[in-house]
């Protein structure tokens, strides 16, 4: 099938690298001239484990290409994937249709066959309605179907995701938009499950399932602080919990709060239909209550650990919002490094990011120094914050670690280090829930 793709961020990108390595005809469009001028030359524009590979694979294969021209990249397609970005609003946090309908707009001049438009972006409730009648009003004559395919790519592991969906949604309400959407996840029939809903029950389950997990991590970070005021581990709490299988393993990891390109902005307009609907989501509005609330507390944590030493230099190790990524976006790394800065001026903060720092420099500046290294971030430290939970991260030499800091302190605010060996090396280990 001949598939367009609007938007080449963090979802654009690999699901249209996805759709060409298993056998459609793919062009991927973004306004951005220099960012398409990029990838058509075969630069990745994001990191993305695994990404890379297979973006040239398939671009030297001729599988995929890259317009600046929307005439050019839709007016051919079968299928048309809108992924462009929904922030929140700067005071109601809802999320910001202008990109979405910029797109559908000029998308109605070139419709001249059936064409779905499929809406991957994450949008409020009711919006495939207004894109109906957007393009309705725009192009009368035009024979299209708007579906809802809601992404559940998860930053890091975005590829293997692609590839290997829990399942995979979609919402539409006529029974010839299913039988195309269906054709493009062909490739798919008997590996996953596919689920056909209404479109408004599809635009609902990305904002539920994201709302729910991000209720979940609040409750664990919760259930953490309990642990370190009556003595318990939050770690063995957390193991017991997960041999529910009614309640799983995966997000009760606890930590400096959830970030991210998603969490944030959706838990909020979720909250925001929730009032619009008068509806009273109050654990939905509690969670961003208290991810607010956790990230300024990290800070307090990290200022008291080195409250006896005189201007303090702190080694800030992750500046991504996760392992597997560069995307600092609401990351709970910059959050806490602003707090500090705000509370302390004096403390120095040397960060490292093995993928994210030219991203973190677009959002703090230089107020912060950039190491090119671990090592280099450690020399002189009073202590080490583990922020980020990547694997680089997690294989620390702390006896190398421990000659070049100045003073032996580690707050791991992810839980990853080996603490009986800190704690035999000498090393003050501090780490969340216990």
């Amino acid at each position: 099938m001949k598939v367009a793709v609007i938007g080449t961020g963090y979802v654009g990108l690999p699901t249209g690298v996805g759709l060409a390595e298993i056998g459609h005809s793919v062009v991927c469009i973004d306004m951005d001239k220099c960012k398409i001028d990029a990838l058509r030359k075969g630069e990745i524009t994001i990191f993305e484990n695994g990404l890379e590979e297979l973006f040239r694979k398939n671009l030297n294969d001729g599988k995929i290409k890259f317009s600046n021209s929307m005439k050019e990249g839709v007016e051919d397609a079968d299928i048309i994937i809108v992924a462009v970005g929904t922030p929140p609003h700067p005071v109601t946090k809802e999320a910001d249709l202008k990109y979405i309908y910029a797109a559908v707009t000029e998308v109605a001049d070139y419709l001249n066959k059936y064409t779905i438009i499929a809406i991957k972006s994450t949008v409020p409730v009711g919006t495939g309605d207004d894109i109906e009648t957007i393009i309705n009003n725009r192009n009368p004559k035009a024979d299209f179907a708007v579906v809802s395919l809601p992404e559940f790519l998860r930053e890091g592991l975005a590829v293997y995701d692609f590839f290997h969906p829990d399942r995979i949604i979609i919402g539409a309400n006529t029974q010839r938009a299913k039988d195309k959407v269906k054709e493009m996840y062909s490739y798919f029939q008997d590996k996953t499950e596919i689920l056909f809903v209404k479109r408004r029950s599809s635009e609902t389950i990305k904002y539920a399932s994201n709302s729910f997990l991000a209720v979940k991590i609040h409750y664990i970070n919760e259930m953490a602080d309990f642990c370190e005021k009556i003595g318990a581990d939050i770690s063995e709490v957390a193991k017991g919990m997960s041999l529910d299988t009614r309640i799983g393993a995966k997000f009760l990891n606890s930590g400096p709060g959830y970030g991210g390109s998603c969490f944030p902005k959706d838990t909020q307009a979720m909250a925001y239909m929730g009032k619009m609907n008068d509806i009273n989501l109050s654990l939905i509005e509690s969670a961003i209550k208290g991810n607010i609330a956790r990230k300024k507390s990290m800070a307090k944590r990290i200022l008291k650990s080195v409250v006896d030493i005189k201007d303090p230099k702190i080694a800030f190790l992750g500046l991504a919002f996760k392992s597997g990524t560069d995307d600092c976006r609401e990351s709970p790394s910059i959050v806490i490094l602003k707090e500090l800065l705000d509370k302390n001026a004096n403390i120095k903060i040397t960060a490292f990011d093995p993928k994210a720092v030219e991203n973190a420099k677009t959002l703090l500046g230089n107020v912060v120094l950039y190491a090119d290294n671990i090592e280099e971030a450690l020399k002189g430290a009073d202590i080490m914050v583990i922020a980020t939970e990547w694997e680089d991260f997690k294989k620390i030499d702390l006896e190398k670690a421990k000659i070049s800091m100045r003073n032996r302190r580690i707050l791991d605010l992810r839980n990853i280090l080996d603490e009986q060996k800190a704690v035999q090396l000498g090393f003050e280990y501090k780490r969340i829930g216990k």
